[in-house]
């Protein structure tokens, strides 16, 4: 066997693994073994076939694998052993396998070995960060009202006006030369393209113009994209919302007596919110800080197997849409190779904050209690949007229970390094705070509590609103 080194980085090493041919030999002799207990031949009882009939009735790539399996346990282990290696426990190694040619003996394969996390802590007294203001404007407690006044909004037929920006009409178009009635669309106005929003506007039920149109390239129509044609476009009907009128009795509709109780209790819920999402925005960037201040090294195994599963969710999702992951990554601005990038990177970051969480939590000696698991499991029942017991099974189905500690633990670690930092509202200089004691050394450290040692999975990119559509007819 022939072994050669790449140290990749801190915590990965690349070996080459050459093998020996009697080690591909034994391989694939052990495989036969194998497979022979698992084949059925006449006259012969399981696993006492001659092996010159299991050549004739095994299928070669289930032979290969299983010899390639046998090789790579065997030699891998030895090579671990010449190179003095001691890989991280609670990453599975990759390997890839280059030749494996049974006729000739040859085997020969590469591998990435995890070596354990090296984590410097940084100095986390006083990290700083702005927060946003949480003051609530009477103009977004006039935007919370307006979204609660449109969920009762009802549609009303328009007759005695022409079309208006933000009216739902049903437009026949009419292209010269074909055939039929033309092709009904139903549009929103001021939001088709710019020449079409400019015809309909003002027009009238039954109202016809005829001019030259250029479709946009991106048309939904796909034989009319791209080009100018001379039609004819009439309005078919034409219909507004009316949203209900802003008095005691649409407060009533909310569970408030009138308008002014129902501004009060909207002006407590929008700061409820503001108040979470502000914090949630300090964690994060808490440890944007912390991550600068500290030093941190993980072996790629452990974000590229985490990036890989993230990419295979987001390909499934789109599958139940009917898209594709070209379709996806397109829709996001990018190409499908830049699509892996970004979630290579975010993987690589997310793995590496979750290092940090659990080495403040250790220096700390912090341990989570039942009411803060608790309280994470409600967190996490509402945003799923079910109860509480439900939540709790499905991540004992899918076997997750680790990931409500780690959310439970990054909570805690994330209010104790905001209770420590150097907070500023936006636009003022930061204020520094006393400095508390230091982080204890790591001879000091108390053992970790049995936390899950895989970290969260990484949150799902941001997808991009999509453009109105126009609805085919």
């Amino acid at each position: 066997m022939q072994v050669t080194r790449e140290d990749l980085n801190a915590c990965t090493v690349k070996l080459t693994i050459v093998c020996d041919p009697d080690e591909v030999k034994a391989g694939f002799d052990k495989a036969y073994k194998q497979m022979a207990k698992q084949v059925k031949l006449p006259g012969f009882r399981p696993g006492h076939a001659p092996r010159a009939m299991l050549e004739k009735v095994v299928q070669k790539n289930e032979l290969y694998d299983q010899a390639a399996d046998n090789i790579v346990r065997v030699t891998f282990k030895a090579a671990i052993a010449e190179q003095g290696l001691e890989p991280d426990p609670t990453t599975r190694p990759s390997v890839e396998l280059n030749v494996l040619d049974q006729d000739e003996n040859k085997a020969e394969f590469s591998a990435k070995v995890p070596l354990p996390p090296k984590v410097s802590l940084g100095d986390y007294n006083n990290l700083p960060v702005v927060r946003q203001p949480l003051d609530v404007s009477e103009s977004e407690i006039d935007q919370q009202i307006d979204a609660f006044r449109k969920r009762q909004q009802t549609r009303e037929v328009v007759t005695d006006r022409g079309v208006e920006e933000g009216d739902v009409a049903v437009v026949n178009i009419k292209v010269d030369g074909e055939e039929g009635e033309g092709r009904n669309f139903m549009i929103i106005a001021g939001q088709t393209f710019a020449q079409l929003d400019a015809t309909l506007a003002a027009m009238h039920v039954e109202e016809m113009k005829s001019l030259d149109l250029e479709f946009p390239a991106n048309f939904q129509e796909k034989d009319w994209a791209g080009k100018t044609l001379h039609a004819k476009v009439t309005v078919n009907s034409l219909s507004t919302v009316k949203l209900p009128s802003l008095d005691d009795d649409f407060a009533k509709s909310l569970q408030a007596e009138n308008i002014d109780q129902l501004r009060t209790r909207m002006r407590e819920a929008l700061g409820q919110a503001k108040l979470q999402m502000t914090t949630e925005m300090l964690h994060e960037q808490l440890l944007d800080k912390l991550h600068e201040r500290s030093d941190v090294n993980v072996s790629d195994n452990m974000w590229e197997a985490l990036a890989a599963r993230r990419l295979q969710e987001t390909a499934e999702e789109q599958r139940k849409n009917n898209k594709t992951l070209e379709q996806y990554s397109a829709e996001n601005g990018m190409t499908v190779d830049q699509l892996i990038e970004a979630w290579k990177e975010k993987a690589k970051l997310h793995v590496e904050r979750a290092l940090l969480i659990r080495e403040v939590f250790s220096a700390e000696q912090m341990q989570l209690t039942n009411d803060e698991l608790n309280k994470e499991l409600y967190a996490m029942a509402a945003e799923y949007g079910i109860g509480p017991e439900e939540m709790l099974n499905l991540l004992r189905q899918n076997e997750a229970l680790d990931e409500l500690q780690f959310r439970s633990i990054s909570r805690k670690v994330g209010d104790f390094l905001l209770s420590k930092a150097a907070v500023s509202e936006e636009g003022e200089t930061p204020a520094a705070k006393p400095a508390k004691a230091a982080a204890k050394p790591k001879a000091e450290k108390a053992e970790k509590p049995a936390a899950a040692e895989k970290p969260a999975k990484a949150a799902a990119a941001e997808k991009p609103k999509p453009a109105a559509k126009k609805p085919k007819a």
